[in-house]
């Protein structure tokens, strides 16, 4: 069972920067790839980055690259998302979320099996 746990959501003014963390336990960090999600009000659940086992391979959705960076510290048990250049559209809850796997990365939530409670992000205009 892992457990992940969200830091770091706050209120920013737009064109700021937030660096998000997930901090994991319960099991070996390093055998899962790994997500960031998020929702805003009325919205479904969305992809927005995810960084593979090794962090070697990484992918974005289209709206968030050039912007966002995810990483992740194997050592550390610990994923993040640096978010710059941040927009009123970028205001969520952000999820952190993980699988078990030794390949790529993951952008559908059914692929994941293990969530975060997440972290509020509100980018002011």
């Amino acid at each position: 069972q892992v457990r992940l746990v969200e830091s770091g959501g706050g209120l920013v003014q737009a064109g700021g920067s937030l660096r998000l963390s997930c901090a994991a336990s319960g099991a070996t960090f390093s055998n899962y790839a790994m997500g960031w999600f998020r929702q805003a009000p009325g919205k479904e659940r969305e992809f927005v980055a995810a960084i593979s086992w090794s962090g070697g391979i990484t992918n974005y959705v289209s709206f968030v690259k050039g912007r966002f960076t995810i990483s992740r510290d194997n050592a550390k048990n610990t994923v993040a998302l640096q978010m710059n250049s941040l927009t009123p559209e970028d205001t969520a809850i952000y999820y952190c979320a993980a699988v078990r796997s030794f390949g790529g990365v993951f952008t559908r939530t059914k692929d994941y099996d293990y969530w975060g409670q997440g972290t509020q992000v509100t980018v002011s205009s």
